[in-house]
Protein backbone atom coordinates (compact mmCIF):
# COMPACT_ATOMS: atom_id res chain seq x y z
CA UNK A 1 0.00 0.00 0.00
CA UNK A 2 2.82 2.61 1.07
CA UNK A 3 4.52 1.79 -2.11
CA UNK A 4 1.96 2.32 -4.10
CA UNK A 5 0.73 5.36 -3.16
CA UNK A 6 4.08 6.67 -3.12
CA UNK A 7 3.86 5.80 -6.78
CA UNK A 8 0.95 7.69 -7.50
CA UNK A 9 2.62 10.49 -5.63
CA UNK A 10 5.55 10.86 -7.91
CA UNK A 11 3.50 9.84 -11.09
CA UNK A 12 1.08 12.95 -10.26
CA UNK A 13 3.86 15.24 -9.43
CA UNK A 14 6.19 14.47 -12.74
CA UNK A 15 2.72 15.30 -14.61
CA UNK A 16 2.07 18.71 -12.68
CA UNK A 17 5.63 19.25 -13.86
CA UNK A 18 5.11 18.56 -17.50
CA UNK A 19 1.96 20.64 -17.01
CA UNK A 20 3.29 23.50 -15.76
CA UNK A 21 6.62 23.78 -18.01
CA UNK A 22 4.33 23.79 -21.15
CA UNK A 23 1.51 26.18 -19.57
CA UNK A 24 4.78 28.43 -18.78
CA UNK A 25 6.33 28.09 -21.85
CA UNK A 26 3.30 28.66 -24.00
CA UNK A 27 2.57 31.95 -21.76
CA UNK A 28 6.07 33.12 -22.79
CA UNK A 29 5.94 32.58 -26.23
CA UNK A 30 2.70 34.01 -26.87
CA UNK A 31 1.71 36.39 -24.39
CA UNK A 32 5.03 38.10 -23.16
CA UNK A 33 7.40 37.42 -26.66
CA UNK A 34 6.61 40.05 -29.08
CA UNK A 35 5.36 38.68 -32.61
CA UNK A 36 4.51 40.04 -35.79
CA UNK A 37 2.77 36.78 -37.40
CA UNK A 38 -1.01 36.32 -37.59
CA UNK A 39 -2.26 33.71 -34.68
CA UNK A 40 -3.09 29.92 -35.71
CA UNK A 41 -3.48 27.18 -34.10
CA UNK A 42 -1.19 25.80 -36.73
CA UNK A 43 1.72 28.46 -36.04
CA UNK A 44 1.07 27.98 -32.20
CA UNK A 45 1.68 24.02 -32.46
CA UNK A 46 4.37 24.39 -35.05
CA UNK A 47 6.27 26.94 -32.82
CA UNK A 48 5.95 25.02 -29.75
CA UNK A 49 6.94 21.58 -30.87
CA UNK A 50 10.27 23.19 -33.04
CA UNK A 51 11.63 24.47 -29.83
CA UNK A 52 14.28 22.84 -29.03
CA UNK A 53 14.65 24.30 -25.57
CA UNK A 54 10.25 23.39 -24.84
CA UNK A 55 12.00 19.28 -25.15
CA UNK A 56 14.82 20.13 -23.27
CA UNK A 57 13.03 21.24 -20.52
CA UNK A 58 10.41 18.36 -20.51
CA UNK A 59 13.22 16.19 -20.24
CA UNK A 60 15.28 17.90 -17.35
CA UNK A 61 12.52 20.16 -15.60
CA UNK A 62 10.38 17.26 -13.78
CA UNK A 63 13.41 15.43 -13.00
CA UNK A 64 14.09 18.00 -11.24
CA UNK A 65 11.36 19.00 -9.36
CA UNK A 66 11.41 15.10 -8.01
CA UNK A 67 14.76 15.61 -7.16
CA UNK A 68 13.68 18.67 -4.78
CA UNK A 69 10.52 17.23 -3.23
CA UNK A 70 12.79 13.54 -2.20
CA UNK A 71 14.89 16.17 -0.41
CA UNK A 72 12.13 17.52 1.15
CA UNK A 73 10.98 14.26 2.34
CA UNK A 74 7.53 14.37 0.21
CA UNK A 75 7.38 10.85 -0.89
CA UNK A 76 8.50 9.76 3.06
CA UNK A 77 5.16 7.90 4.99
CA UNK A 78 2.49 9.23 2.61
CA UNK A 79 0.27 7.34 4.13
CA UNK A 80 0.03 9.73 7.38
CA UNK A 81 0.08 13.14 5.36
CA UNK A 82 -2.26 16.12 6.94
CA UNK A 83 -3.61 18.32 4.23
CA UNK A 84 -2.79 21.51 5.91
CA UNK A 85 1.11 20.48 6.36
CA UNK A 86 0.94 19.43 2.59
CA UNK A 87 -0.44 22.57 1.98
CA UNK A 88 2.46 24.17 3.39
CA UNK A 89 5.46 21.89 1.86
CA UNK A 90 3.86 22.14 -1.54
CA UNK A 91 3.95 26.31 -1.52
CA UNK A 92 7.24 26.19 0.31
CA UNK A 93 9.50 23.53 -2.44
CA UNK A 94 7.41 25.36 -5.44
CA UNK A 95 8.80 28.74 -4.13
CA UNK A 96 12.85 27.16 -3.78
CA UNK A 97 11.82 25.56 -7.09
CA UNK A 98 10.42 28.19 -9.25
CA UNK A 99 13.45 30.46 -7.98
CA UNK A 100 15.96 27.94 -9.21
CA UNK A 101 14.26 27.55 -12.69
CA UNK A 102 14.09 31.09 -12.98
CA UNK A 103 18.02 32.01 -12.13
CA UNK A 104 19.31 29.18 -14.11
CA UNK A 105 16.52 29.03 -17.04
CA UNK A 106 14.94 32.28 -17.25
CA UNK A 107 16.52 35.03 -16.08
CA UNK A 108 18.70 35.56 -19.51
CA UNK A 109 15.93 35.25 -21.91
CA UNK A 110 14.87 37.85 -24.36
CA UNK A 111 11.31 38.74 -23.08
CA UNK A 112 10.78 42.84 -23.35
CA UNK A 113 10.77 44.43 -20.43
CA UNK A 114 11.57 43.15 -16.81
CA UNK A 115 8.34 43.42 -15.97
CA UNK A 116 8.05 40.00 -17.59
CA UNK A 117 10.80 38.62 -15.76
CA UNK A 118 8.25 39.27 -12.72
CA UNK A 119 5.16 37.79 -14.72
CA UNK A 120 7.10 34.69 -15.79
CA UNK A 121 8.38 33.86 -12.11
CA UNK A 122 4.80 34.90 -10.81
CA UNK A 123 3.06 32.59 -13.80
CA UNK A 124 5.70 29.61 -12.87
CA UNK A 125 4.77 30.00 -9.09
CA UNK A 126 0.80 29.94 -9.33
CA UNK A 127 0.92 27.28 -12.05
CA UNK A 128 3.17 24.59 -10.74
CA UNK A 129 1.65 25.08 -7.05
CA UNK A 130 -2.09 24.83 -8.22
CA UNK A 131 -1.46 21.46 -10.36
CA UNK A 132 1.09 19.64 -7.93
CA UNK A 133 -1.47 20.86 -5.00
CA UNK A 134 -4.76 19.82 -6.22
CA UNK A 135 -3.81 16.89 -7.58
CA UNK A 136 -2.11 15.82 -3.93
CA UNK A 137 -4.67 17.24 -1.95
CA UNK A 138 -6.74 14.98 -4.57
CA UNK A 139 -4.67 11.68 -3.52
CA UNK A 140 -4.81 12.82 0.55
CA UNK A 141 -8.07 13.12 1.14
CA UNK A 142 -8.64 9.88 -0.68
CA UNK A 143 -6.62 8.27 1.75
CA UNK A 144 -7.68 10.41 4.80
CA UNK A 145 -11.16 9.18 3.98
CA UNK A 146 -10.00 5.25 3.71
CA UNK A 147 -8.14 5.87 7.06
CA UNK A 148 -11.25 7.07 8.50
CA UNK A 149 -13.36 4.35 7.02
CA UNK A 150 -11.05 1.69 8.28
CA UNK A 151 -10.38 0.73 5.10
CA UNK A 152 -6.62 1.82 5.63
CA UNK A 153 -5.24 0.52 9.38
CA UNK A 154 -1.68 0.92 11.14
CA UNK A 155 -0.25 -2.02 12.74
CA UNK A 156 -0.03 -1.03 15.94
CA UNK A 157 1.53 -2.20 19.75
CA UNK A 158 -0.21 -1.23 23.07
CA UNK A 159 2.14 -1.62 25.77
CA UNK A 160 0.66 -2.05 28.96
CA UNK A 161 -1.67 -4.06 30.25
CA UNK A 162 -3.91 -2.37 33.45
CA UNK A 163 -6.62 0.77 33.77
CA UNK A 164 -4.29 3.31 31.71
CA UNK A 165 -4.09 0.81 28.69
CA UNK A 166 -7.40 -0.65 28.60
CA UNK A 167 -9.29 3.06 28.92
CA UNK A 168 -6.38 4.64 25.94
CA UNK A 169 -7.79 1.44 24.20
CA UNK A 170 -11.46 2.45 24.15
CA UNK A 171 -10.74 5.99 24.22
CA UNK A 172 -9.02 5.29 20.78
CA UNK A 173 -11.70 2.90 19.72
CA UNK A 174 -14.44 5.22 20.38
CA UNK A 175 -12.94 8.55 19.33
CA UNK A 176 -14.73 10.44 16.75
CA UNK A 177 -12.57 10.40 13.84
CA UNK A 178 -10.76 6.93 13.78
CA UNK A 179 -6.85 7.63 13.71
CA UNK A 180 -6.06 4.31 12.02
CA UNK A 181 -4.51 2.68 14.53
CA UNK A 182 -4.77 -1.36 14.06
CA UNK A 183 -3.87 -3.44 17.32
CA UNK A 184 -2.19 -6.23 16.78
CA UNK A 185 -1.74 -7.22 20.41
CA UNK A 186 -0.23 -5.49 23.64
CA UNK A 187 2.69 -6.23 25.92
CA UNK A 188 2.51 -6.96 29.52
CA UNK A 189 4.85 -4.66 32.38
CA UNK A 190 7.18 -7.90 33.14
CA UNK A 191 6.65 -8.70 36.88
CA UNK A 192 3.65 -5.63 36.62
CA UNK A 193 1.35 -8.06 37.10
CA UNK A 194 2.91 -9.91 40.28
CA UNK A 195 3.21 -6.43 41.41
CA UNK A 196 0.13 -6.33 42.48
CA UNK A 197 -1.11 -9.22 42.76
CA UNK A 198 0.98 -9.56 45.81
CA UNK A 199 -0.53 -6.13 47.15
CA UNK A 200 -2.63 -6.43 50.37
CA UNK A 201 -5.00 -4.32 48.68
CA UNK A 202 -7.32 -7.07 47.10
CA UNK A 203 -9.48 -5.07 45.45
CA UNK A 204 -6.70 -3.15 43.48
CA UNK A 205 -5.91 -7.08 42.37
CA UNK A 206 -9.32 -8.10 41.36
CA UNK A 207 -9.71 -4.87 39.06
CA UNK A 208 -6.33 -6.07 37.68
CA UNK A 209 -7.29 -9.15 36.73
CA UNK A 210 -11.10 -7.90 35.42
CA UNK A 211 -8.99 -4.92 33.44
CA UNK A 212 -6.25 -7.65 31.75
CA UNK A 213 -8.99 -10.12 30.80
CA UNK A 214 -11.05 -7.22 28.95
CA UNK A 215 -8.16 -6.47 27.13
CA UNK A 216 -7.61 -9.99 26.00
CA UNK A 217 -10.79 -9.84 24.57
CA UNK A 218 -9.89 -7.37 22.03
CA UNK A 219 -6.66 -8.14 21.47
CA UNK A 220 -4.18 -10.59 22.04
CA UNK A 221 -1.03 -10.59 24.75
CA UNK A 222 2.04 -10.75 22.73
CA UNK A 223 4.69 -10.98 25.47
CA UNK A 224 6.90 -9.26 27.82
CA UNK A 225 9.42 -6.21 27.23
CA UNK A 226 12.35 -8.66 26.59
CA UNK A 227 10.29 -9.56 23.11
CA UNK A 228 9.44 -6.28 22.54
CA UNK A 229 12.53 -5.66 19.50
CA UNK A 230 11.49 -8.71 18.08
CA UNK A 231 7.79 -8.33 17.68
CA UNK A 232 8.30 -4.83 15.96
CA UNK A 233 10.38 -6.57 13.40
CA UNK A 234 8.07 -9.75 13.26
CA UNK A 235 4.79 -7.79 12.80
CA UNK A 236 5.91 -4.87 11.16
CA UNK A 237 4.87 -2.68 13.79
CA UNK A 238 4.21 1.37 12.73
CA UNK A 239 3.17 2.47 15.78
CA UNK A 240 3.70 2.05 19.46
CA UNK A 241 1.38 3.12 22.24
CA UNK A 242 2.83 3.28 25.74
CA UNK A 243 0.05 3.39 28.65
CA UNK A 244 1.77 2.24 31.79
CA UNK A 245 0.87 2.63 34.83
CA UNK A 246 1.87 5.29 37.58
CA UNK A 247 3.84 2.18 39.50
CA UNK A 248 5.78 0.79 36.09
CA UNK A 249 6.65 4.26 34.97
CA UNK A 250 10.21 3.20 35.89
CA UNK A 251 9.80 0.71 32.79
CA UNK A 252 9.70 3.54 30.04
CA UNK A 253 13.31 4.23 29.94
CA UNK A 254 14.18 0.46 29.05
CA UNK A 255 11.26 1.07 26.94
CA UNK A 256 12.00 4.11 24.99
CA UNK A 257 15.78 2.57 24.82
CA UNK A 258 14.52 -0.61 23.20
CA UNK A 259 12.36 1.34 20.45
CA UNK A 260 14.67 4.21 19.55
CA UNK A 261 16.48 2.23 17.12
CA UNK A 262 13.84 2.38 14.76
CA UNK A 263 13.89 5.85 12.99
CA UNK A 264 10.79 5.05 11.48
CA UNK A 265 8.55 4.27 14.47
CA UNK A 266 6.11 6.54 15.67
CA UNK A 267 5.99 6.02 19.67
CA UNK A 268 3.51 7.65 21.40
CA UNK A 269 3.22 8.13 25.42
CA UNK A 270 0.15 8.26 27.42
CA UNK A 271 0.05 11.89 29.32
CA UNK A 272 -0.54 12.84 32.89
CA UNK A 273 -1.61 15.85 34.81
CA UNK A 274 1.90 16.68 35.11
CA UNK A 275 2.37 16.37 31.14
CA UNK A 276 -0.54 18.68 30.07
CA UNK A 277 0.39 21.68 32.72
CA UNK A 278 3.98 21.56 31.24
CA UNK A 279 2.70 21.38 27.33
CA UNK A 280 4.35 17.95 26.41
CA UNK A 281 1.24 17.11 24.56
CA UNK A 282 0.65 17.72 21.13
CA UNK A 283 -2.15 17.09 19.00
CA UNK A 284 -2.20 16.36 15.28
CA UNK A 285 -6.29 16.54 15.30
CA UNK A 286 -8.69 17.91 17.19
CA UNK A 287 -10.73 14.73 17.11
CA UNK A 288 -7.88 12.05 18.49
CA UNK A 289 -6.99 11.34 21.63
CA UNK A 290 -3.87 13.19 23.37
CA UNK A 291 -0.30 12.17 23.44
CA UNK A 292 3.39 12.93 24.06
CA UNK A 293 4.92 12.35 20.49
CA UNK A 294 8.30 10.80 20.94
CA UNK A 295 9.77 12.48 17.80
CA UNK A 296 12.92 9.44 16.65
CA UNK A 297 13.98 12.12 13.75
CA UNK A 298 17.13 13.69 14.79
CA UNK A 299 17.10 15.79 12.05
CA UNK A 300 15.21 17.34 9.45
CA UNK A 301 14.03 15.62 6.31
CA UNK A 302 16.01 17.56 4.05
CA UNK A 303 19.04 17.24 5.95
CA UNK A 304 19.18 13.48 6.43
CA UNK A 305 18.60 13.79 2.38
CA UNK A 306 21.36 16.25 1.93
CA UNK A 307 23.64 14.25 4.35
CA UNK A 308 22.99 10.98 2.09
CA UNK A 309 24.23 12.82 -1.26
CA UNK A 310 27.07 14.60 0.91
CA UNK A 311 28.19 11.10 1.72
CA UNK A 312 27.33 9.49 -2.00
CA UNK A 313 29.51 12.43 -3.33
CA UNK A 314 32.27 12.78 -1.03
CA UNK A 315 32.93 8.63 -0.94
CA UNK A 316 32.59 8.70 -5.23
CA UNK A 317 35.21 11.73 -4.93
CA UNK A 318 37.75 10.38 -2.11
CA UNK A 319 38.02 6.51 -3.99
CA UNK A 320 38.77 8.36 -7.47
CA UNK A 321 41.32 11.03 -6.17
CA UNK A 322 42.61 8.72 -3.77
CA UNK A 323 42.71 5.30 -6.04
CA UNK A 324 46.85 6.01 -6.02
CA UNK A 325 46.88 6.07 -2.53
CA UNK A 326 44.53 2.56 -2.57
CA UNK A 327 47.32 1.03 -4.66
CA UNK A 328 50.27 2.40 -3.17
CA UNK A 329 48.97 0.97 0.32
CA UNK A 330 47.29 -2.15 -0.73
CA UNK A 331 51.30 -3.23 -2.20
CA UNK A 332 53.01 -2.17 1.08
CA UNK A 333 50.63 -3.86 3.22
CA UNK A 334 51.31 -7.02 1.12
CA UNK A 335 54.80 -6.67 0.82
CA UNK A 336 55.23 -5.87 4.42
CA UNK A 337 53.14 -8.78 6.09
CA UNK A 338 51.96 -12.09 4.64
CA UNK A 339 48.41 -11.92 4.10
CA UNK A 340 45.07 -10.39 2.55
CA UNK A 341 45.42 -6.83 1.63
CA UNK A 342 41.89 -5.91 3.13
CA UNK A 343 39.97 -6.79 6.16
CA UNK A 344 36.52 -7.35 6.76
CA UNK A 345 34.78 -7.81 9.86
CA UNK A 346 31.32 -8.12 11.10
CA UNK A 347 29.76 -5.01 12.67
CA UNK A 348 26.30 -3.73 14.13
CA UNK A 349 25.12 -0.93 12.26
CA UNK A 350 21.87 0.91 11.57
CA UNK A 351 18.68 -0.68 13.10
CA UNK A 352 20.99 -3.33 14.75
CA UNK A 353 21.48 -4.75 11.65
CA UNK A 354 24.88 -6.73 10.62
CA UNK A 355 27.04 -5.50 8.38
CA UNK A 356 30.73 -6.28 6.99
CA UNK A 357 32.85 -3.58 7.45
CA UNK A 358 36.14 -3.24 5.41
CA UNK A 359 39.63 -1.61 6.47
CA UNK A 360 43.84 -2.30 5.25
CA UNK A 361 44.85 -4.90 7.08
CA UNK A 362 47.04 -3.12 10.40
CA UNK A 363 47.27 -6.57 12.50
CA UNK A 364 49.21 -9.98 11.41
CA UNK A 365 47.10 -12.65 10.29
CA UNK A 366 45.06 -14.32 12.65
CA UNK A 367 45.67 -12.18 15.39
CA UNK A 368 42.18 -12.52 17.15
CA UNK A 369 42.81 -16.52 16.72
CA UNK A 370 42.28 -16.85 20.80
CA UNK A 371 39.05 -14.92 20.69
CA UNK A 372 38.05 -10.96 20.42
CA UNK A 373 39.92 -8.44 21.54
CA UNK A 374 40.65 -4.74 21.35
CA UNK A 375 44.22 -2.78 20.08
CA UNK A 376 45.92 -1.32 22.69
CA UNK A 377 49.27 1.04 22.57
CA UNK A 378 52.35 -1.23 21.80
CA UNK A 379 49.80 -3.99 20.35
CA UNK A 380 52.27 -6.87 19.56
CA UNK A 381 49.51 -7.75 17.10
CA UNK A 382 49.61 -4.60 14.90
CA UNK A 383 52.41 -4.39 11.79
CA UNK A 384 55.46 -1.43 11.60
CA UNK A 385 52.74 -0.52 8.89
CA UNK A 386 49.83 -0.71 10.36
CA UNK A 387 50.78 1.40 13.39
CA UNK A 388 51.65 4.19 10.83
CA UNK A 389 48.35 3.48 9.04
CA UNK A 390 46.25 4.16 12.60
CA UNK A 391 47.95 6.99 13.03
CA UNK A 392 47.49 8.58 9.53
CA UNK A 393 43.55 6.68 9.62
CA UNK A 394 44.88 5.31 6.49
CA UNK A 395 43.36 1.73 7.68
CA UNK A 396 39.93 3.34 7.26
CA UNK A 397 39.79 4.50 3.69
CA UNK A 398 38.15 1.37 2.01
CA UNK A 399 35.08 2.22 4.34
CA UNK A 400 34.39 4.54 1.81
CA UNK A 401 32.95 1.67 -0.21
CA UNK A 402 30.81 1.33 3.32
CA UNK A 403 29.17 4.50 2.70
CA UNK A 404 28.83 4.07 -1.01
CA UNK A 405 26.95 0.71 -0.47
CA UNK A 406 24.89 2.67 2.44
CA UNK A 407 25.32 0.70 5.33
CA UNK A 408 27.69 2.93 6.88
CA UNK A 409 28.37 7.14 6.60
CA UNK A 410 30.71 9.85 6.42
CA UNK A 411 30.49 10.79 9.85
CA UNK A 412 28.53 9.25 12.68
CA UNK A 413 29.21 6.83 15.63
CA UNK A 414 31.56 3.80 15.56
CA UNK A 415 30.19 0.23 14.65
CA UNK A 416 31.07 -1.98 17.15
CA UNK A 417 30.92 -5.94 17.19
CA UNK A 418 28.13 -7.41 18.79
CA UNK A 419 30.50 -9.14 21.78
CA UNK A 420 31.45 -6.21 23.12
CA UNK A 421 27.67 -4.47 22.53
CA UNK A 422 26.35 -7.35 24.81
CA UNK A 423 29.13 -5.91 27.72
CA UNK A 424 28.57 -2.00 26.67
CA UNK A 425 25.20 -2.70 26.92
CA UNK A 426 24.89 -4.21 30.10
CA UNK A 427 26.91 -1.15 32.54
CA UNK A 428 26.05 1.14 29.66
CA UNK A 429 22.05 0.36 28.00
CA UNK A 430 22.06 4.00 26.46
CA UNK A 431 24.97 2.29 23.74
CA UNK A 432 21.30 1.33 22.15
CA UNK A 433 20.31 4.73 20.82
CA UNK A 434 23.58 4.94 18.73
CA UNK A 435 21.64 2.39 16.46
CA UNK A 436 19.68 5.17 15.45
CA UNK A 437 21.77 6.54 12.64
CA UNK A 438 24.52 5.10 10.64
CA UNK A 439 27.92 4.05 12.09
CA UNK A 440 30.57 6.30 10.75
CA UNK A 441 34.35 6.57 9.56
CA UNK A 442 34.88 9.33 11.75
CA UNK A 443 32.41 10.48 14.91
CA UNK A 444 32.88 13.16 17.61
CA UNK A 445 33.78 10.02 20.00
CA UNK A 446 37.12 9.28 17.58
CA UNK A 447 37.50 12.64 16.95
CA UNK A 448 37.56 13.30 21.28
CA UNK A 449 38.58 10.43 22.61
CA UNK A 450 40.21 8.19 19.73
CA UNK A 451 40.10 3.98 19.54
CA UNK A 452 39.15 2.21 22.87
CA UNK A 453 41.44 -0.09 24.41
CA UNK A 454 39.11 -2.05 26.48
CA UNK A 455 35.46 -1.65 27.59
CA UNK A 456 35.76 1.24 30.00
CA UNK A 457 36.97 3.17 27.40
CA UNK A 458 33.82 2.42 25.04
CA UNK A 459 31.44 3.40 27.76
CA UNK A 460 33.76 6.26 28.72
CA UNK A 461 33.81 7.48 24.48
CA UNK A 462 30.11 6.81 24.26
CA UNK A 463 28.90 10.44 26.08
CA UNK A 464 30.58 11.95 23.27
CA UNK A 465 28.47 10.27 20.29
CA UNK A 466 25.55 10.65 22.67
CA UNK A 467 26.21 14.01 22.43
CA UNK A 468 26.46 14.01 18.67
CA UNK A 469 22.81 12.35 18.71
CA UNK A 470 21.90 15.62 20.45
CA UNK A 471 23.71 17.75 18.12
CA UNK A 472 23.34 15.65 14.87
CA UNK A 473 22.82 17.99 12.18
CA UNK A 474 24.69 18.96 8.35
CA UNK A 475 27.29 21.34 10.50
CA UNK A 476 27.93 19.38 13.05
CA UNK A 477 28.81 16.82 10.64
CA UNK A 478 31.31 19.31 8.88
CA UNK A 479 32.85 20.43 12.05
CA UNK A 480 33.86 16.56 12.75
CA UNK A 481 35.41 16.26 9.44
CA UNK A 482 37.46 19.47 9.53
CA UNK A 483 38.72 18.07 12.69
CA UNK A 484 39.41 14.74 11.44
CA UNK A 485 41.26 16.05 8.88
CA UNK A 486 43.74 18.28 11.28
CA UNK A 487 44.15 15.14 13.44
CA UNK A 488 45.03 12.98 10.04
CA UNK A 489 47.47 16.08 9.14
CA UNK A 490 49.02 16.09 12.46
CA UNK A 491 49.47 12.15 12.75
CA UNK A 492 47.83 12.39 16.46
CA UNK A 493 45.61 9.33 15.68
CA UNK A 494 46.37 6.32 17.79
Amino acid sequence: MQKKQTLKYILCDFLAALLSWGALFTFRKFVLEPTTEQFSFFNFQLSILEDSNFWLGLCIIPIGWLALYTIQGTYRDVLRKARLKELLDTALATLIGSVVIFFLLLIDDNVGPSRNHYLSFLFLFGVHFLLTYSLRLLLTSQTVHRVHTRQIGFPTLLIGSGNKAYHTYLDIENQETYSGNQFIGYIQIENGKLKIENSADANNNSQFSILNSQLNNVMPCLGTLDDLRVLVEKHNIEEVIIAVEDSEKDHINDILLHLNYCADLIIKLTPDARDLIIGSVKQDSIFHSPFIVINNRLMAEWQYSVKRLADIFLSLLAMILLSPVYLITAIIVRCTSPGPVFYAQERVGYHGRPFRMHKFRSMYVDAEQSGPALSKDDDPRITPFGRFMRKVRLDEIPQFWNVLRGTMSIVGPRPERQYYIDQIVKRAPEYLLLQRVKPGITSWGQVKYGYASNVDEMVERLRYDLLYLDNMSLTTDLKIMVYTGQIILQGRGK
